[in-house]
């Protein structure tokens, strides 16, 4: 959560800090900042959207001078209120150091017990107020800045990315790094940092990522960077695979819908990806396509050595992992047990020989998840990581890991991530089947060109953009909906609950059909509105029944169904028909009505559905 920028060179400071923290608005605040450097410090901060600090820079007098260095911060409130004074960055006591921080440091209550004992008084409730003053008490204790940022390097516990800068040295922006990313870019005679590529790439495409436990020092034109034992180390820049136009809206009126208007293409990416490559570029053919196992990084004999799988991701990537589950198991016939990463580690989870640890998460940071993965490392399990971002810390930690070809995702609540993550669980359960000899060829075959079928369907999906408007209108003033399904149907059900909820902010939730009789049913009274998901012939029937005891209780029902699924339709007030697909395949369908009806009841209720309130998009910290 939160967002860090930094610049220092030849440009408009304040304007490329304030560009650089609207790229990062997607990732959560609820305040925001900036310090230019001056004598003293010149800082500006505000509580709520990105509009009033801008508003609050241009009445400053002081905002309008030239400056060649400064820092930038979105906050997302841990500890301490969203307010002025909880909002970065902070100054210490002696305004000889400001700073911005994003992660938590977990130490900071006994930190600040010793600062006091040295004369330190504190201004905000933050833990980031606690480590700029240790950077300057140190600094004021060794009168050397990089023996104090090393010295608070082994003083902090927790996470953190800093963004830092000294009262003494005009010329030099530092920044340092544990479990919290960030990124630098070096353009035409400067510098520039952030937590994300995407803050800078207006400017420059040309990139050092910053490794744990690093401290650098940039200038106009110059960067060292020094790792954890001080010693200087040489990196060479490379080229960011992002391009303008992906973090760009273009002819969208959100970001979301640009992205739920994306999946065919990334759905399709990420399926050629995990074809037969060569230097890590694409080169499946789509006229015989056969996926490979290098493409997790693994080898046959890696999946043959698989006896369990265990999921562990949190929010969309945790209803990702439930349809990896009932993929995995139907095709491969092996045990997939799935939980929220942020449970793992406190259920002294017990695994077992040849199980596999599958993380699952869109930026690969997310800090539940890497804390679960490392507990798993631990206790002697291989990972597998499916993330979305290259060289994320997910990835770095994993033994094995596959990258879905999502591209840069800026909406908060996850549209075309989830898209891929779902294509990469059906690719993973495929081969583990084929590995496990649990299928033939001709299956393989010809589940393999059903999966390269689903993008043309996804494509065809995106035409319930205007379609579901009608049922939007019905369900925006609903104080409580209702999802219900079976199977892979729960599964894609838990997803459009929870895409409702984060973007729309009415009360939805998702239940097996089969538990409506164990309590749920309660809840049912007249017009109470309920969305059943059938694309499971098998099950249809079941569902059907369960979803005629709701609606006999007075219940308001909406199907979302496979084209060869038979319903009596006077029984739903509105009936959205995906195209067929394999039946393991249809949560690839389903789920676009899903997202088009969360956008939609967003906009008729007057949200902004990239930017929902209390949310970040990358949750690095737990």
């Amino acid at each position: 959560m939160c967002g860090i920028v930094g610049f220092v060179g030849q440009g408009n400071t304040k304007d490329i800090l304030l560009a650089g923290l609207s790229r990062l608005e997607y990732r959560g605040y609820d305040s925001a900042g900036i310090a230019l450097y001056s004598q003293p410090f010149t800082m500006v901060k505000a509580v709520g959207k990105l509009e009033e600090l801008k508003k609050k820079v241009a009445a400053s007098k002081d905002c309008q001078l030239p400056y060649s260095m400064g820092i930038g911060h979105t906050r997302w409130a841990t500890h301490g209120k969203a307010s002025e004074k909880n909002a970065h960055p902070h100054l210490s006591m002696h305004k000889e150091v400001v700073l911005v921080h994003n992660g938590i440091i977990e130490n900071f209550a006994e930190l600040k017990t010793f600062l006091q004992e040295q004369g330190y008084s504190f201004y905000s409730d933050t833990d980031t107020e606690v480590a700029v003053n240790l950077i300057e008490y140190y600094y004021r204790k060794n009168k050397d800045i990089l023996k104090a940022l090393f010295s608070v390097q082994k003083e902090l516990k927790g996470s953190y990315a800093f963004a830092i800068m000294f009262q003494e040295d005009d010329k030099t922006l530092y920044t340092m790094r544990k479990d919290s990313p960030l990124i630098v870019g070096k353009g035409e005679n400067a510098f520039y940092l952030a937590s994300d590529v995407s803050a800078f790439l207006d400017y420059t495409n040309e990139i050092y990522p910053v490794e744990n436990r690093e401290i650098l020092s940039l200038s106009e034109k110059e960067i060292h960077i020094y790792n954890k034992n001080a010693e200087e180390v040489q990196r060479s820049s490379t080229i960011a695979e992002l391009s303008q136009s992906q973090i760009h809206k273009g002819e969208y009126l959100h970001f979301m819908e640009k992205e739920i208007f994306e999946q065919p293409k990334v759905v399709k990416d990420t399926l050629l990806y995990a074809c037969n490559q060569e230097n890590e570029k694409t080169t499946g053919n789509a006229e015989n396509p056969e996926f490979s196992y290098e493409a997790f990084s693994m080898t046959e004999k890696d999946f043959q050595e698989i006896s369990r799988v265990r999921v562990i991701a949190c929010g969309s990537a945790y209803h990702a992992g439930w349809v990896l589950k009932s993929v995995c198991e139907s095709l491969a016939r092996v045990p997939v047990q799935v939980e929220l990463a942020s449970e793992f580690r406190y259920n002294h989870p017990i695994l077992e020989k040849g199980e596999l640890v599958i993380s699952i998460s869109q930026s690969g940071e997310t800090a539940d998840t890497l804390a679960a993965l490392k507990e798993a490392k631990k206790l002697g399990a291989k990972t597998l990581s499916i993330v979305n971002v290259k060289g994320s810390a997910i990835a770095r930690e994993s033994d094995f890991v596959l990258y879905t070809q999502a591209g840069p995702e800026i909406a908060v609540a996850t549209t075309k991530a989830y898209s891929c993550q779902l294509a990469a669980g059906y690719i993973f359960s495929l081969l583990l089947a084929k590995a496990k000899g649990k299928i033939s060829k001709e299956e393989t075959r010809s589940l393999t060109e059903e999966l390269f079928l689903l993008p043309g369907k996804i494509q065809q999906c995106l035409s319930f953009d205007q379609e579901i408007l009608p049922m939007a209108k019905e369900l925006k003033d609903a104080d409580n909906i209702f999802f219900l399904g079976r199977g892979l149907d729960w599964a894609i059900s838990m997803e459009g609950a929870l895409k409702l909820k984060e973007i729309s902010y009415i009360h939805c939730e998702s239940y097996s059909s089969g538990e409506l009789k164990h309590g749920t049913i309660s809840l049912i009274e007249k017009g109470s509105p309920v969305i059943g998901l059938l694309s499971q012939e098998e099950l249809a029937g079941k569902s059907i029944s369960n979803i005629h005891e709701v609606r006999s209780r007075g219940a308001k029902c909406f199907a979302i169904r496979m084209e060869d699924i038979t319903i009596e339709e006077e029984d739903f007030a509105h009936n959205l028909i995906v195209p067929k697909t394999h039946s393991l395949f249809a949560g690839s369908l389903l789920v676009l009505p899903l997202q088009f009806l969360s956008y939609q009841v967003s906009l008729l209720k007057g949200f902004d559905p990239d930017k929902p309130r209390n949310l970040a998009k990358s949750v690095t910290v737990e």
